[in-house]
């Protein structure tokens, strides 16, 4: 079980002055009622304090001894970070790595694996993140699926999201660059892929025409593929990705067309 997990708004709740509240310490997953006093409060009959500064855009866990930020540094900061809608986003060095301007993350999330109609399919699942992909393909139900994550500390934040699909009989996760684990699946093996990498300019080899020509080995014909490459400005990047992508889809033998902050592709 992960939690509880403390937000500014539910501390802020928690410090209202009730002595029963009813808040959820599991990011909306949820809803409980804990008992308060003047110096902490209980829950499933453990104690826990107040904090003595809660801040805002954190996510704070239970170590066993205290709360602390799920954050860690490494070679950059890794966050997972609260939004409004509950399922979280997370970031590296400040950047947002979900789209969640006008829409759950979670939300965004099925309505793109819809598109690849997961149900009785073997799907690749390029660069797992918080595994809200792969969540979706699983209530899609899915036959198989072949998550990947660059990450160490990614898998550490998607460890304490309840949000997170659990690994094991459908669903495994490997810890590994998929530039590198791509070339040990068979051809012909994946019915549909989902591509979710970082912006270009820090992962560029996951836009390239190498990559792009291995997803079309490993991807079964008429097997679909969603790209997503959000928005990026042209005027201050240079560069139209989208565009790019698509040429580069078709190059590997893809029909491909632009869908909304993706591409959506078919293998001839």
């Amino acid at each position: 079980m992960i939690g509880p997990l403390l937000t500014q708004k539910v501390h802020d709740g928690l410090r209202a002055g009730a002595q029963a509240v009813e808040c959820s310490l599991d990011l909306e997953r949820s809803r409980t009622t804990v008992e308060v006093d003047s110096s902490g409060w209980t829950w499933e009959g453990r104690r826990y304090p107040f904090l003595e500064t809660c801040r805002d855009r954190t996510i704070y866990h239970w170590t066993g001894e205290s709360f602390q930020p799920v954050a860690r540094y490494s070679s950059a900061l890794y966050k997972l970070v609260p939004t409004q809608w509950g399922p979280p986003t997370f970031e590296i060095d400040g950047i947002k790595m979900l789209p969640t301007a006008r829409v759950s993350p979670y939300a965004d999330a099925e309505r793109k694996v819809g598109l690849i109609q997961p149900r009785g399919k073997v799907i690749l699942d390029t660069c797992g993140g918080l595994g809200y992909f792969a969540a979706w393909c699983l209530l899609g139900e899915a036959r198989q699926v072949l998550s990947y994550e660059k990450s160490e500390d990614v898998i550490w934040l998607r460890g304490l999201n309840p949000w997170s699909p659990r690994t094991g009989g459908t669903l495994s996760l490997t810890h590994g660059d998929i530039t590198a684990e791509i070339v040990k699946l068979s051809a012909a093996s994946v019915d549909a892929v989902l591509h979710d990498p970082p912006r270009f300019g820090t992962a560029g080899e996951l836009y390239s025409q190498a990559f792009y020509d291995q997803l079309a080995r490993v991807l079964k014909r008429k097997g679909k593929l969603f790209h997503y490459t959000g928005s990026p400005n042209k005027l201050t990047s240079g560069r139209n990705v989208p565009k790019e992508v698509v040429k580069r889809l078709r190059q590997a033998g893809f029909t491909a067309e632009p869908e909304g902050d993706g591409v959506l592709a078919v293998k001839k």
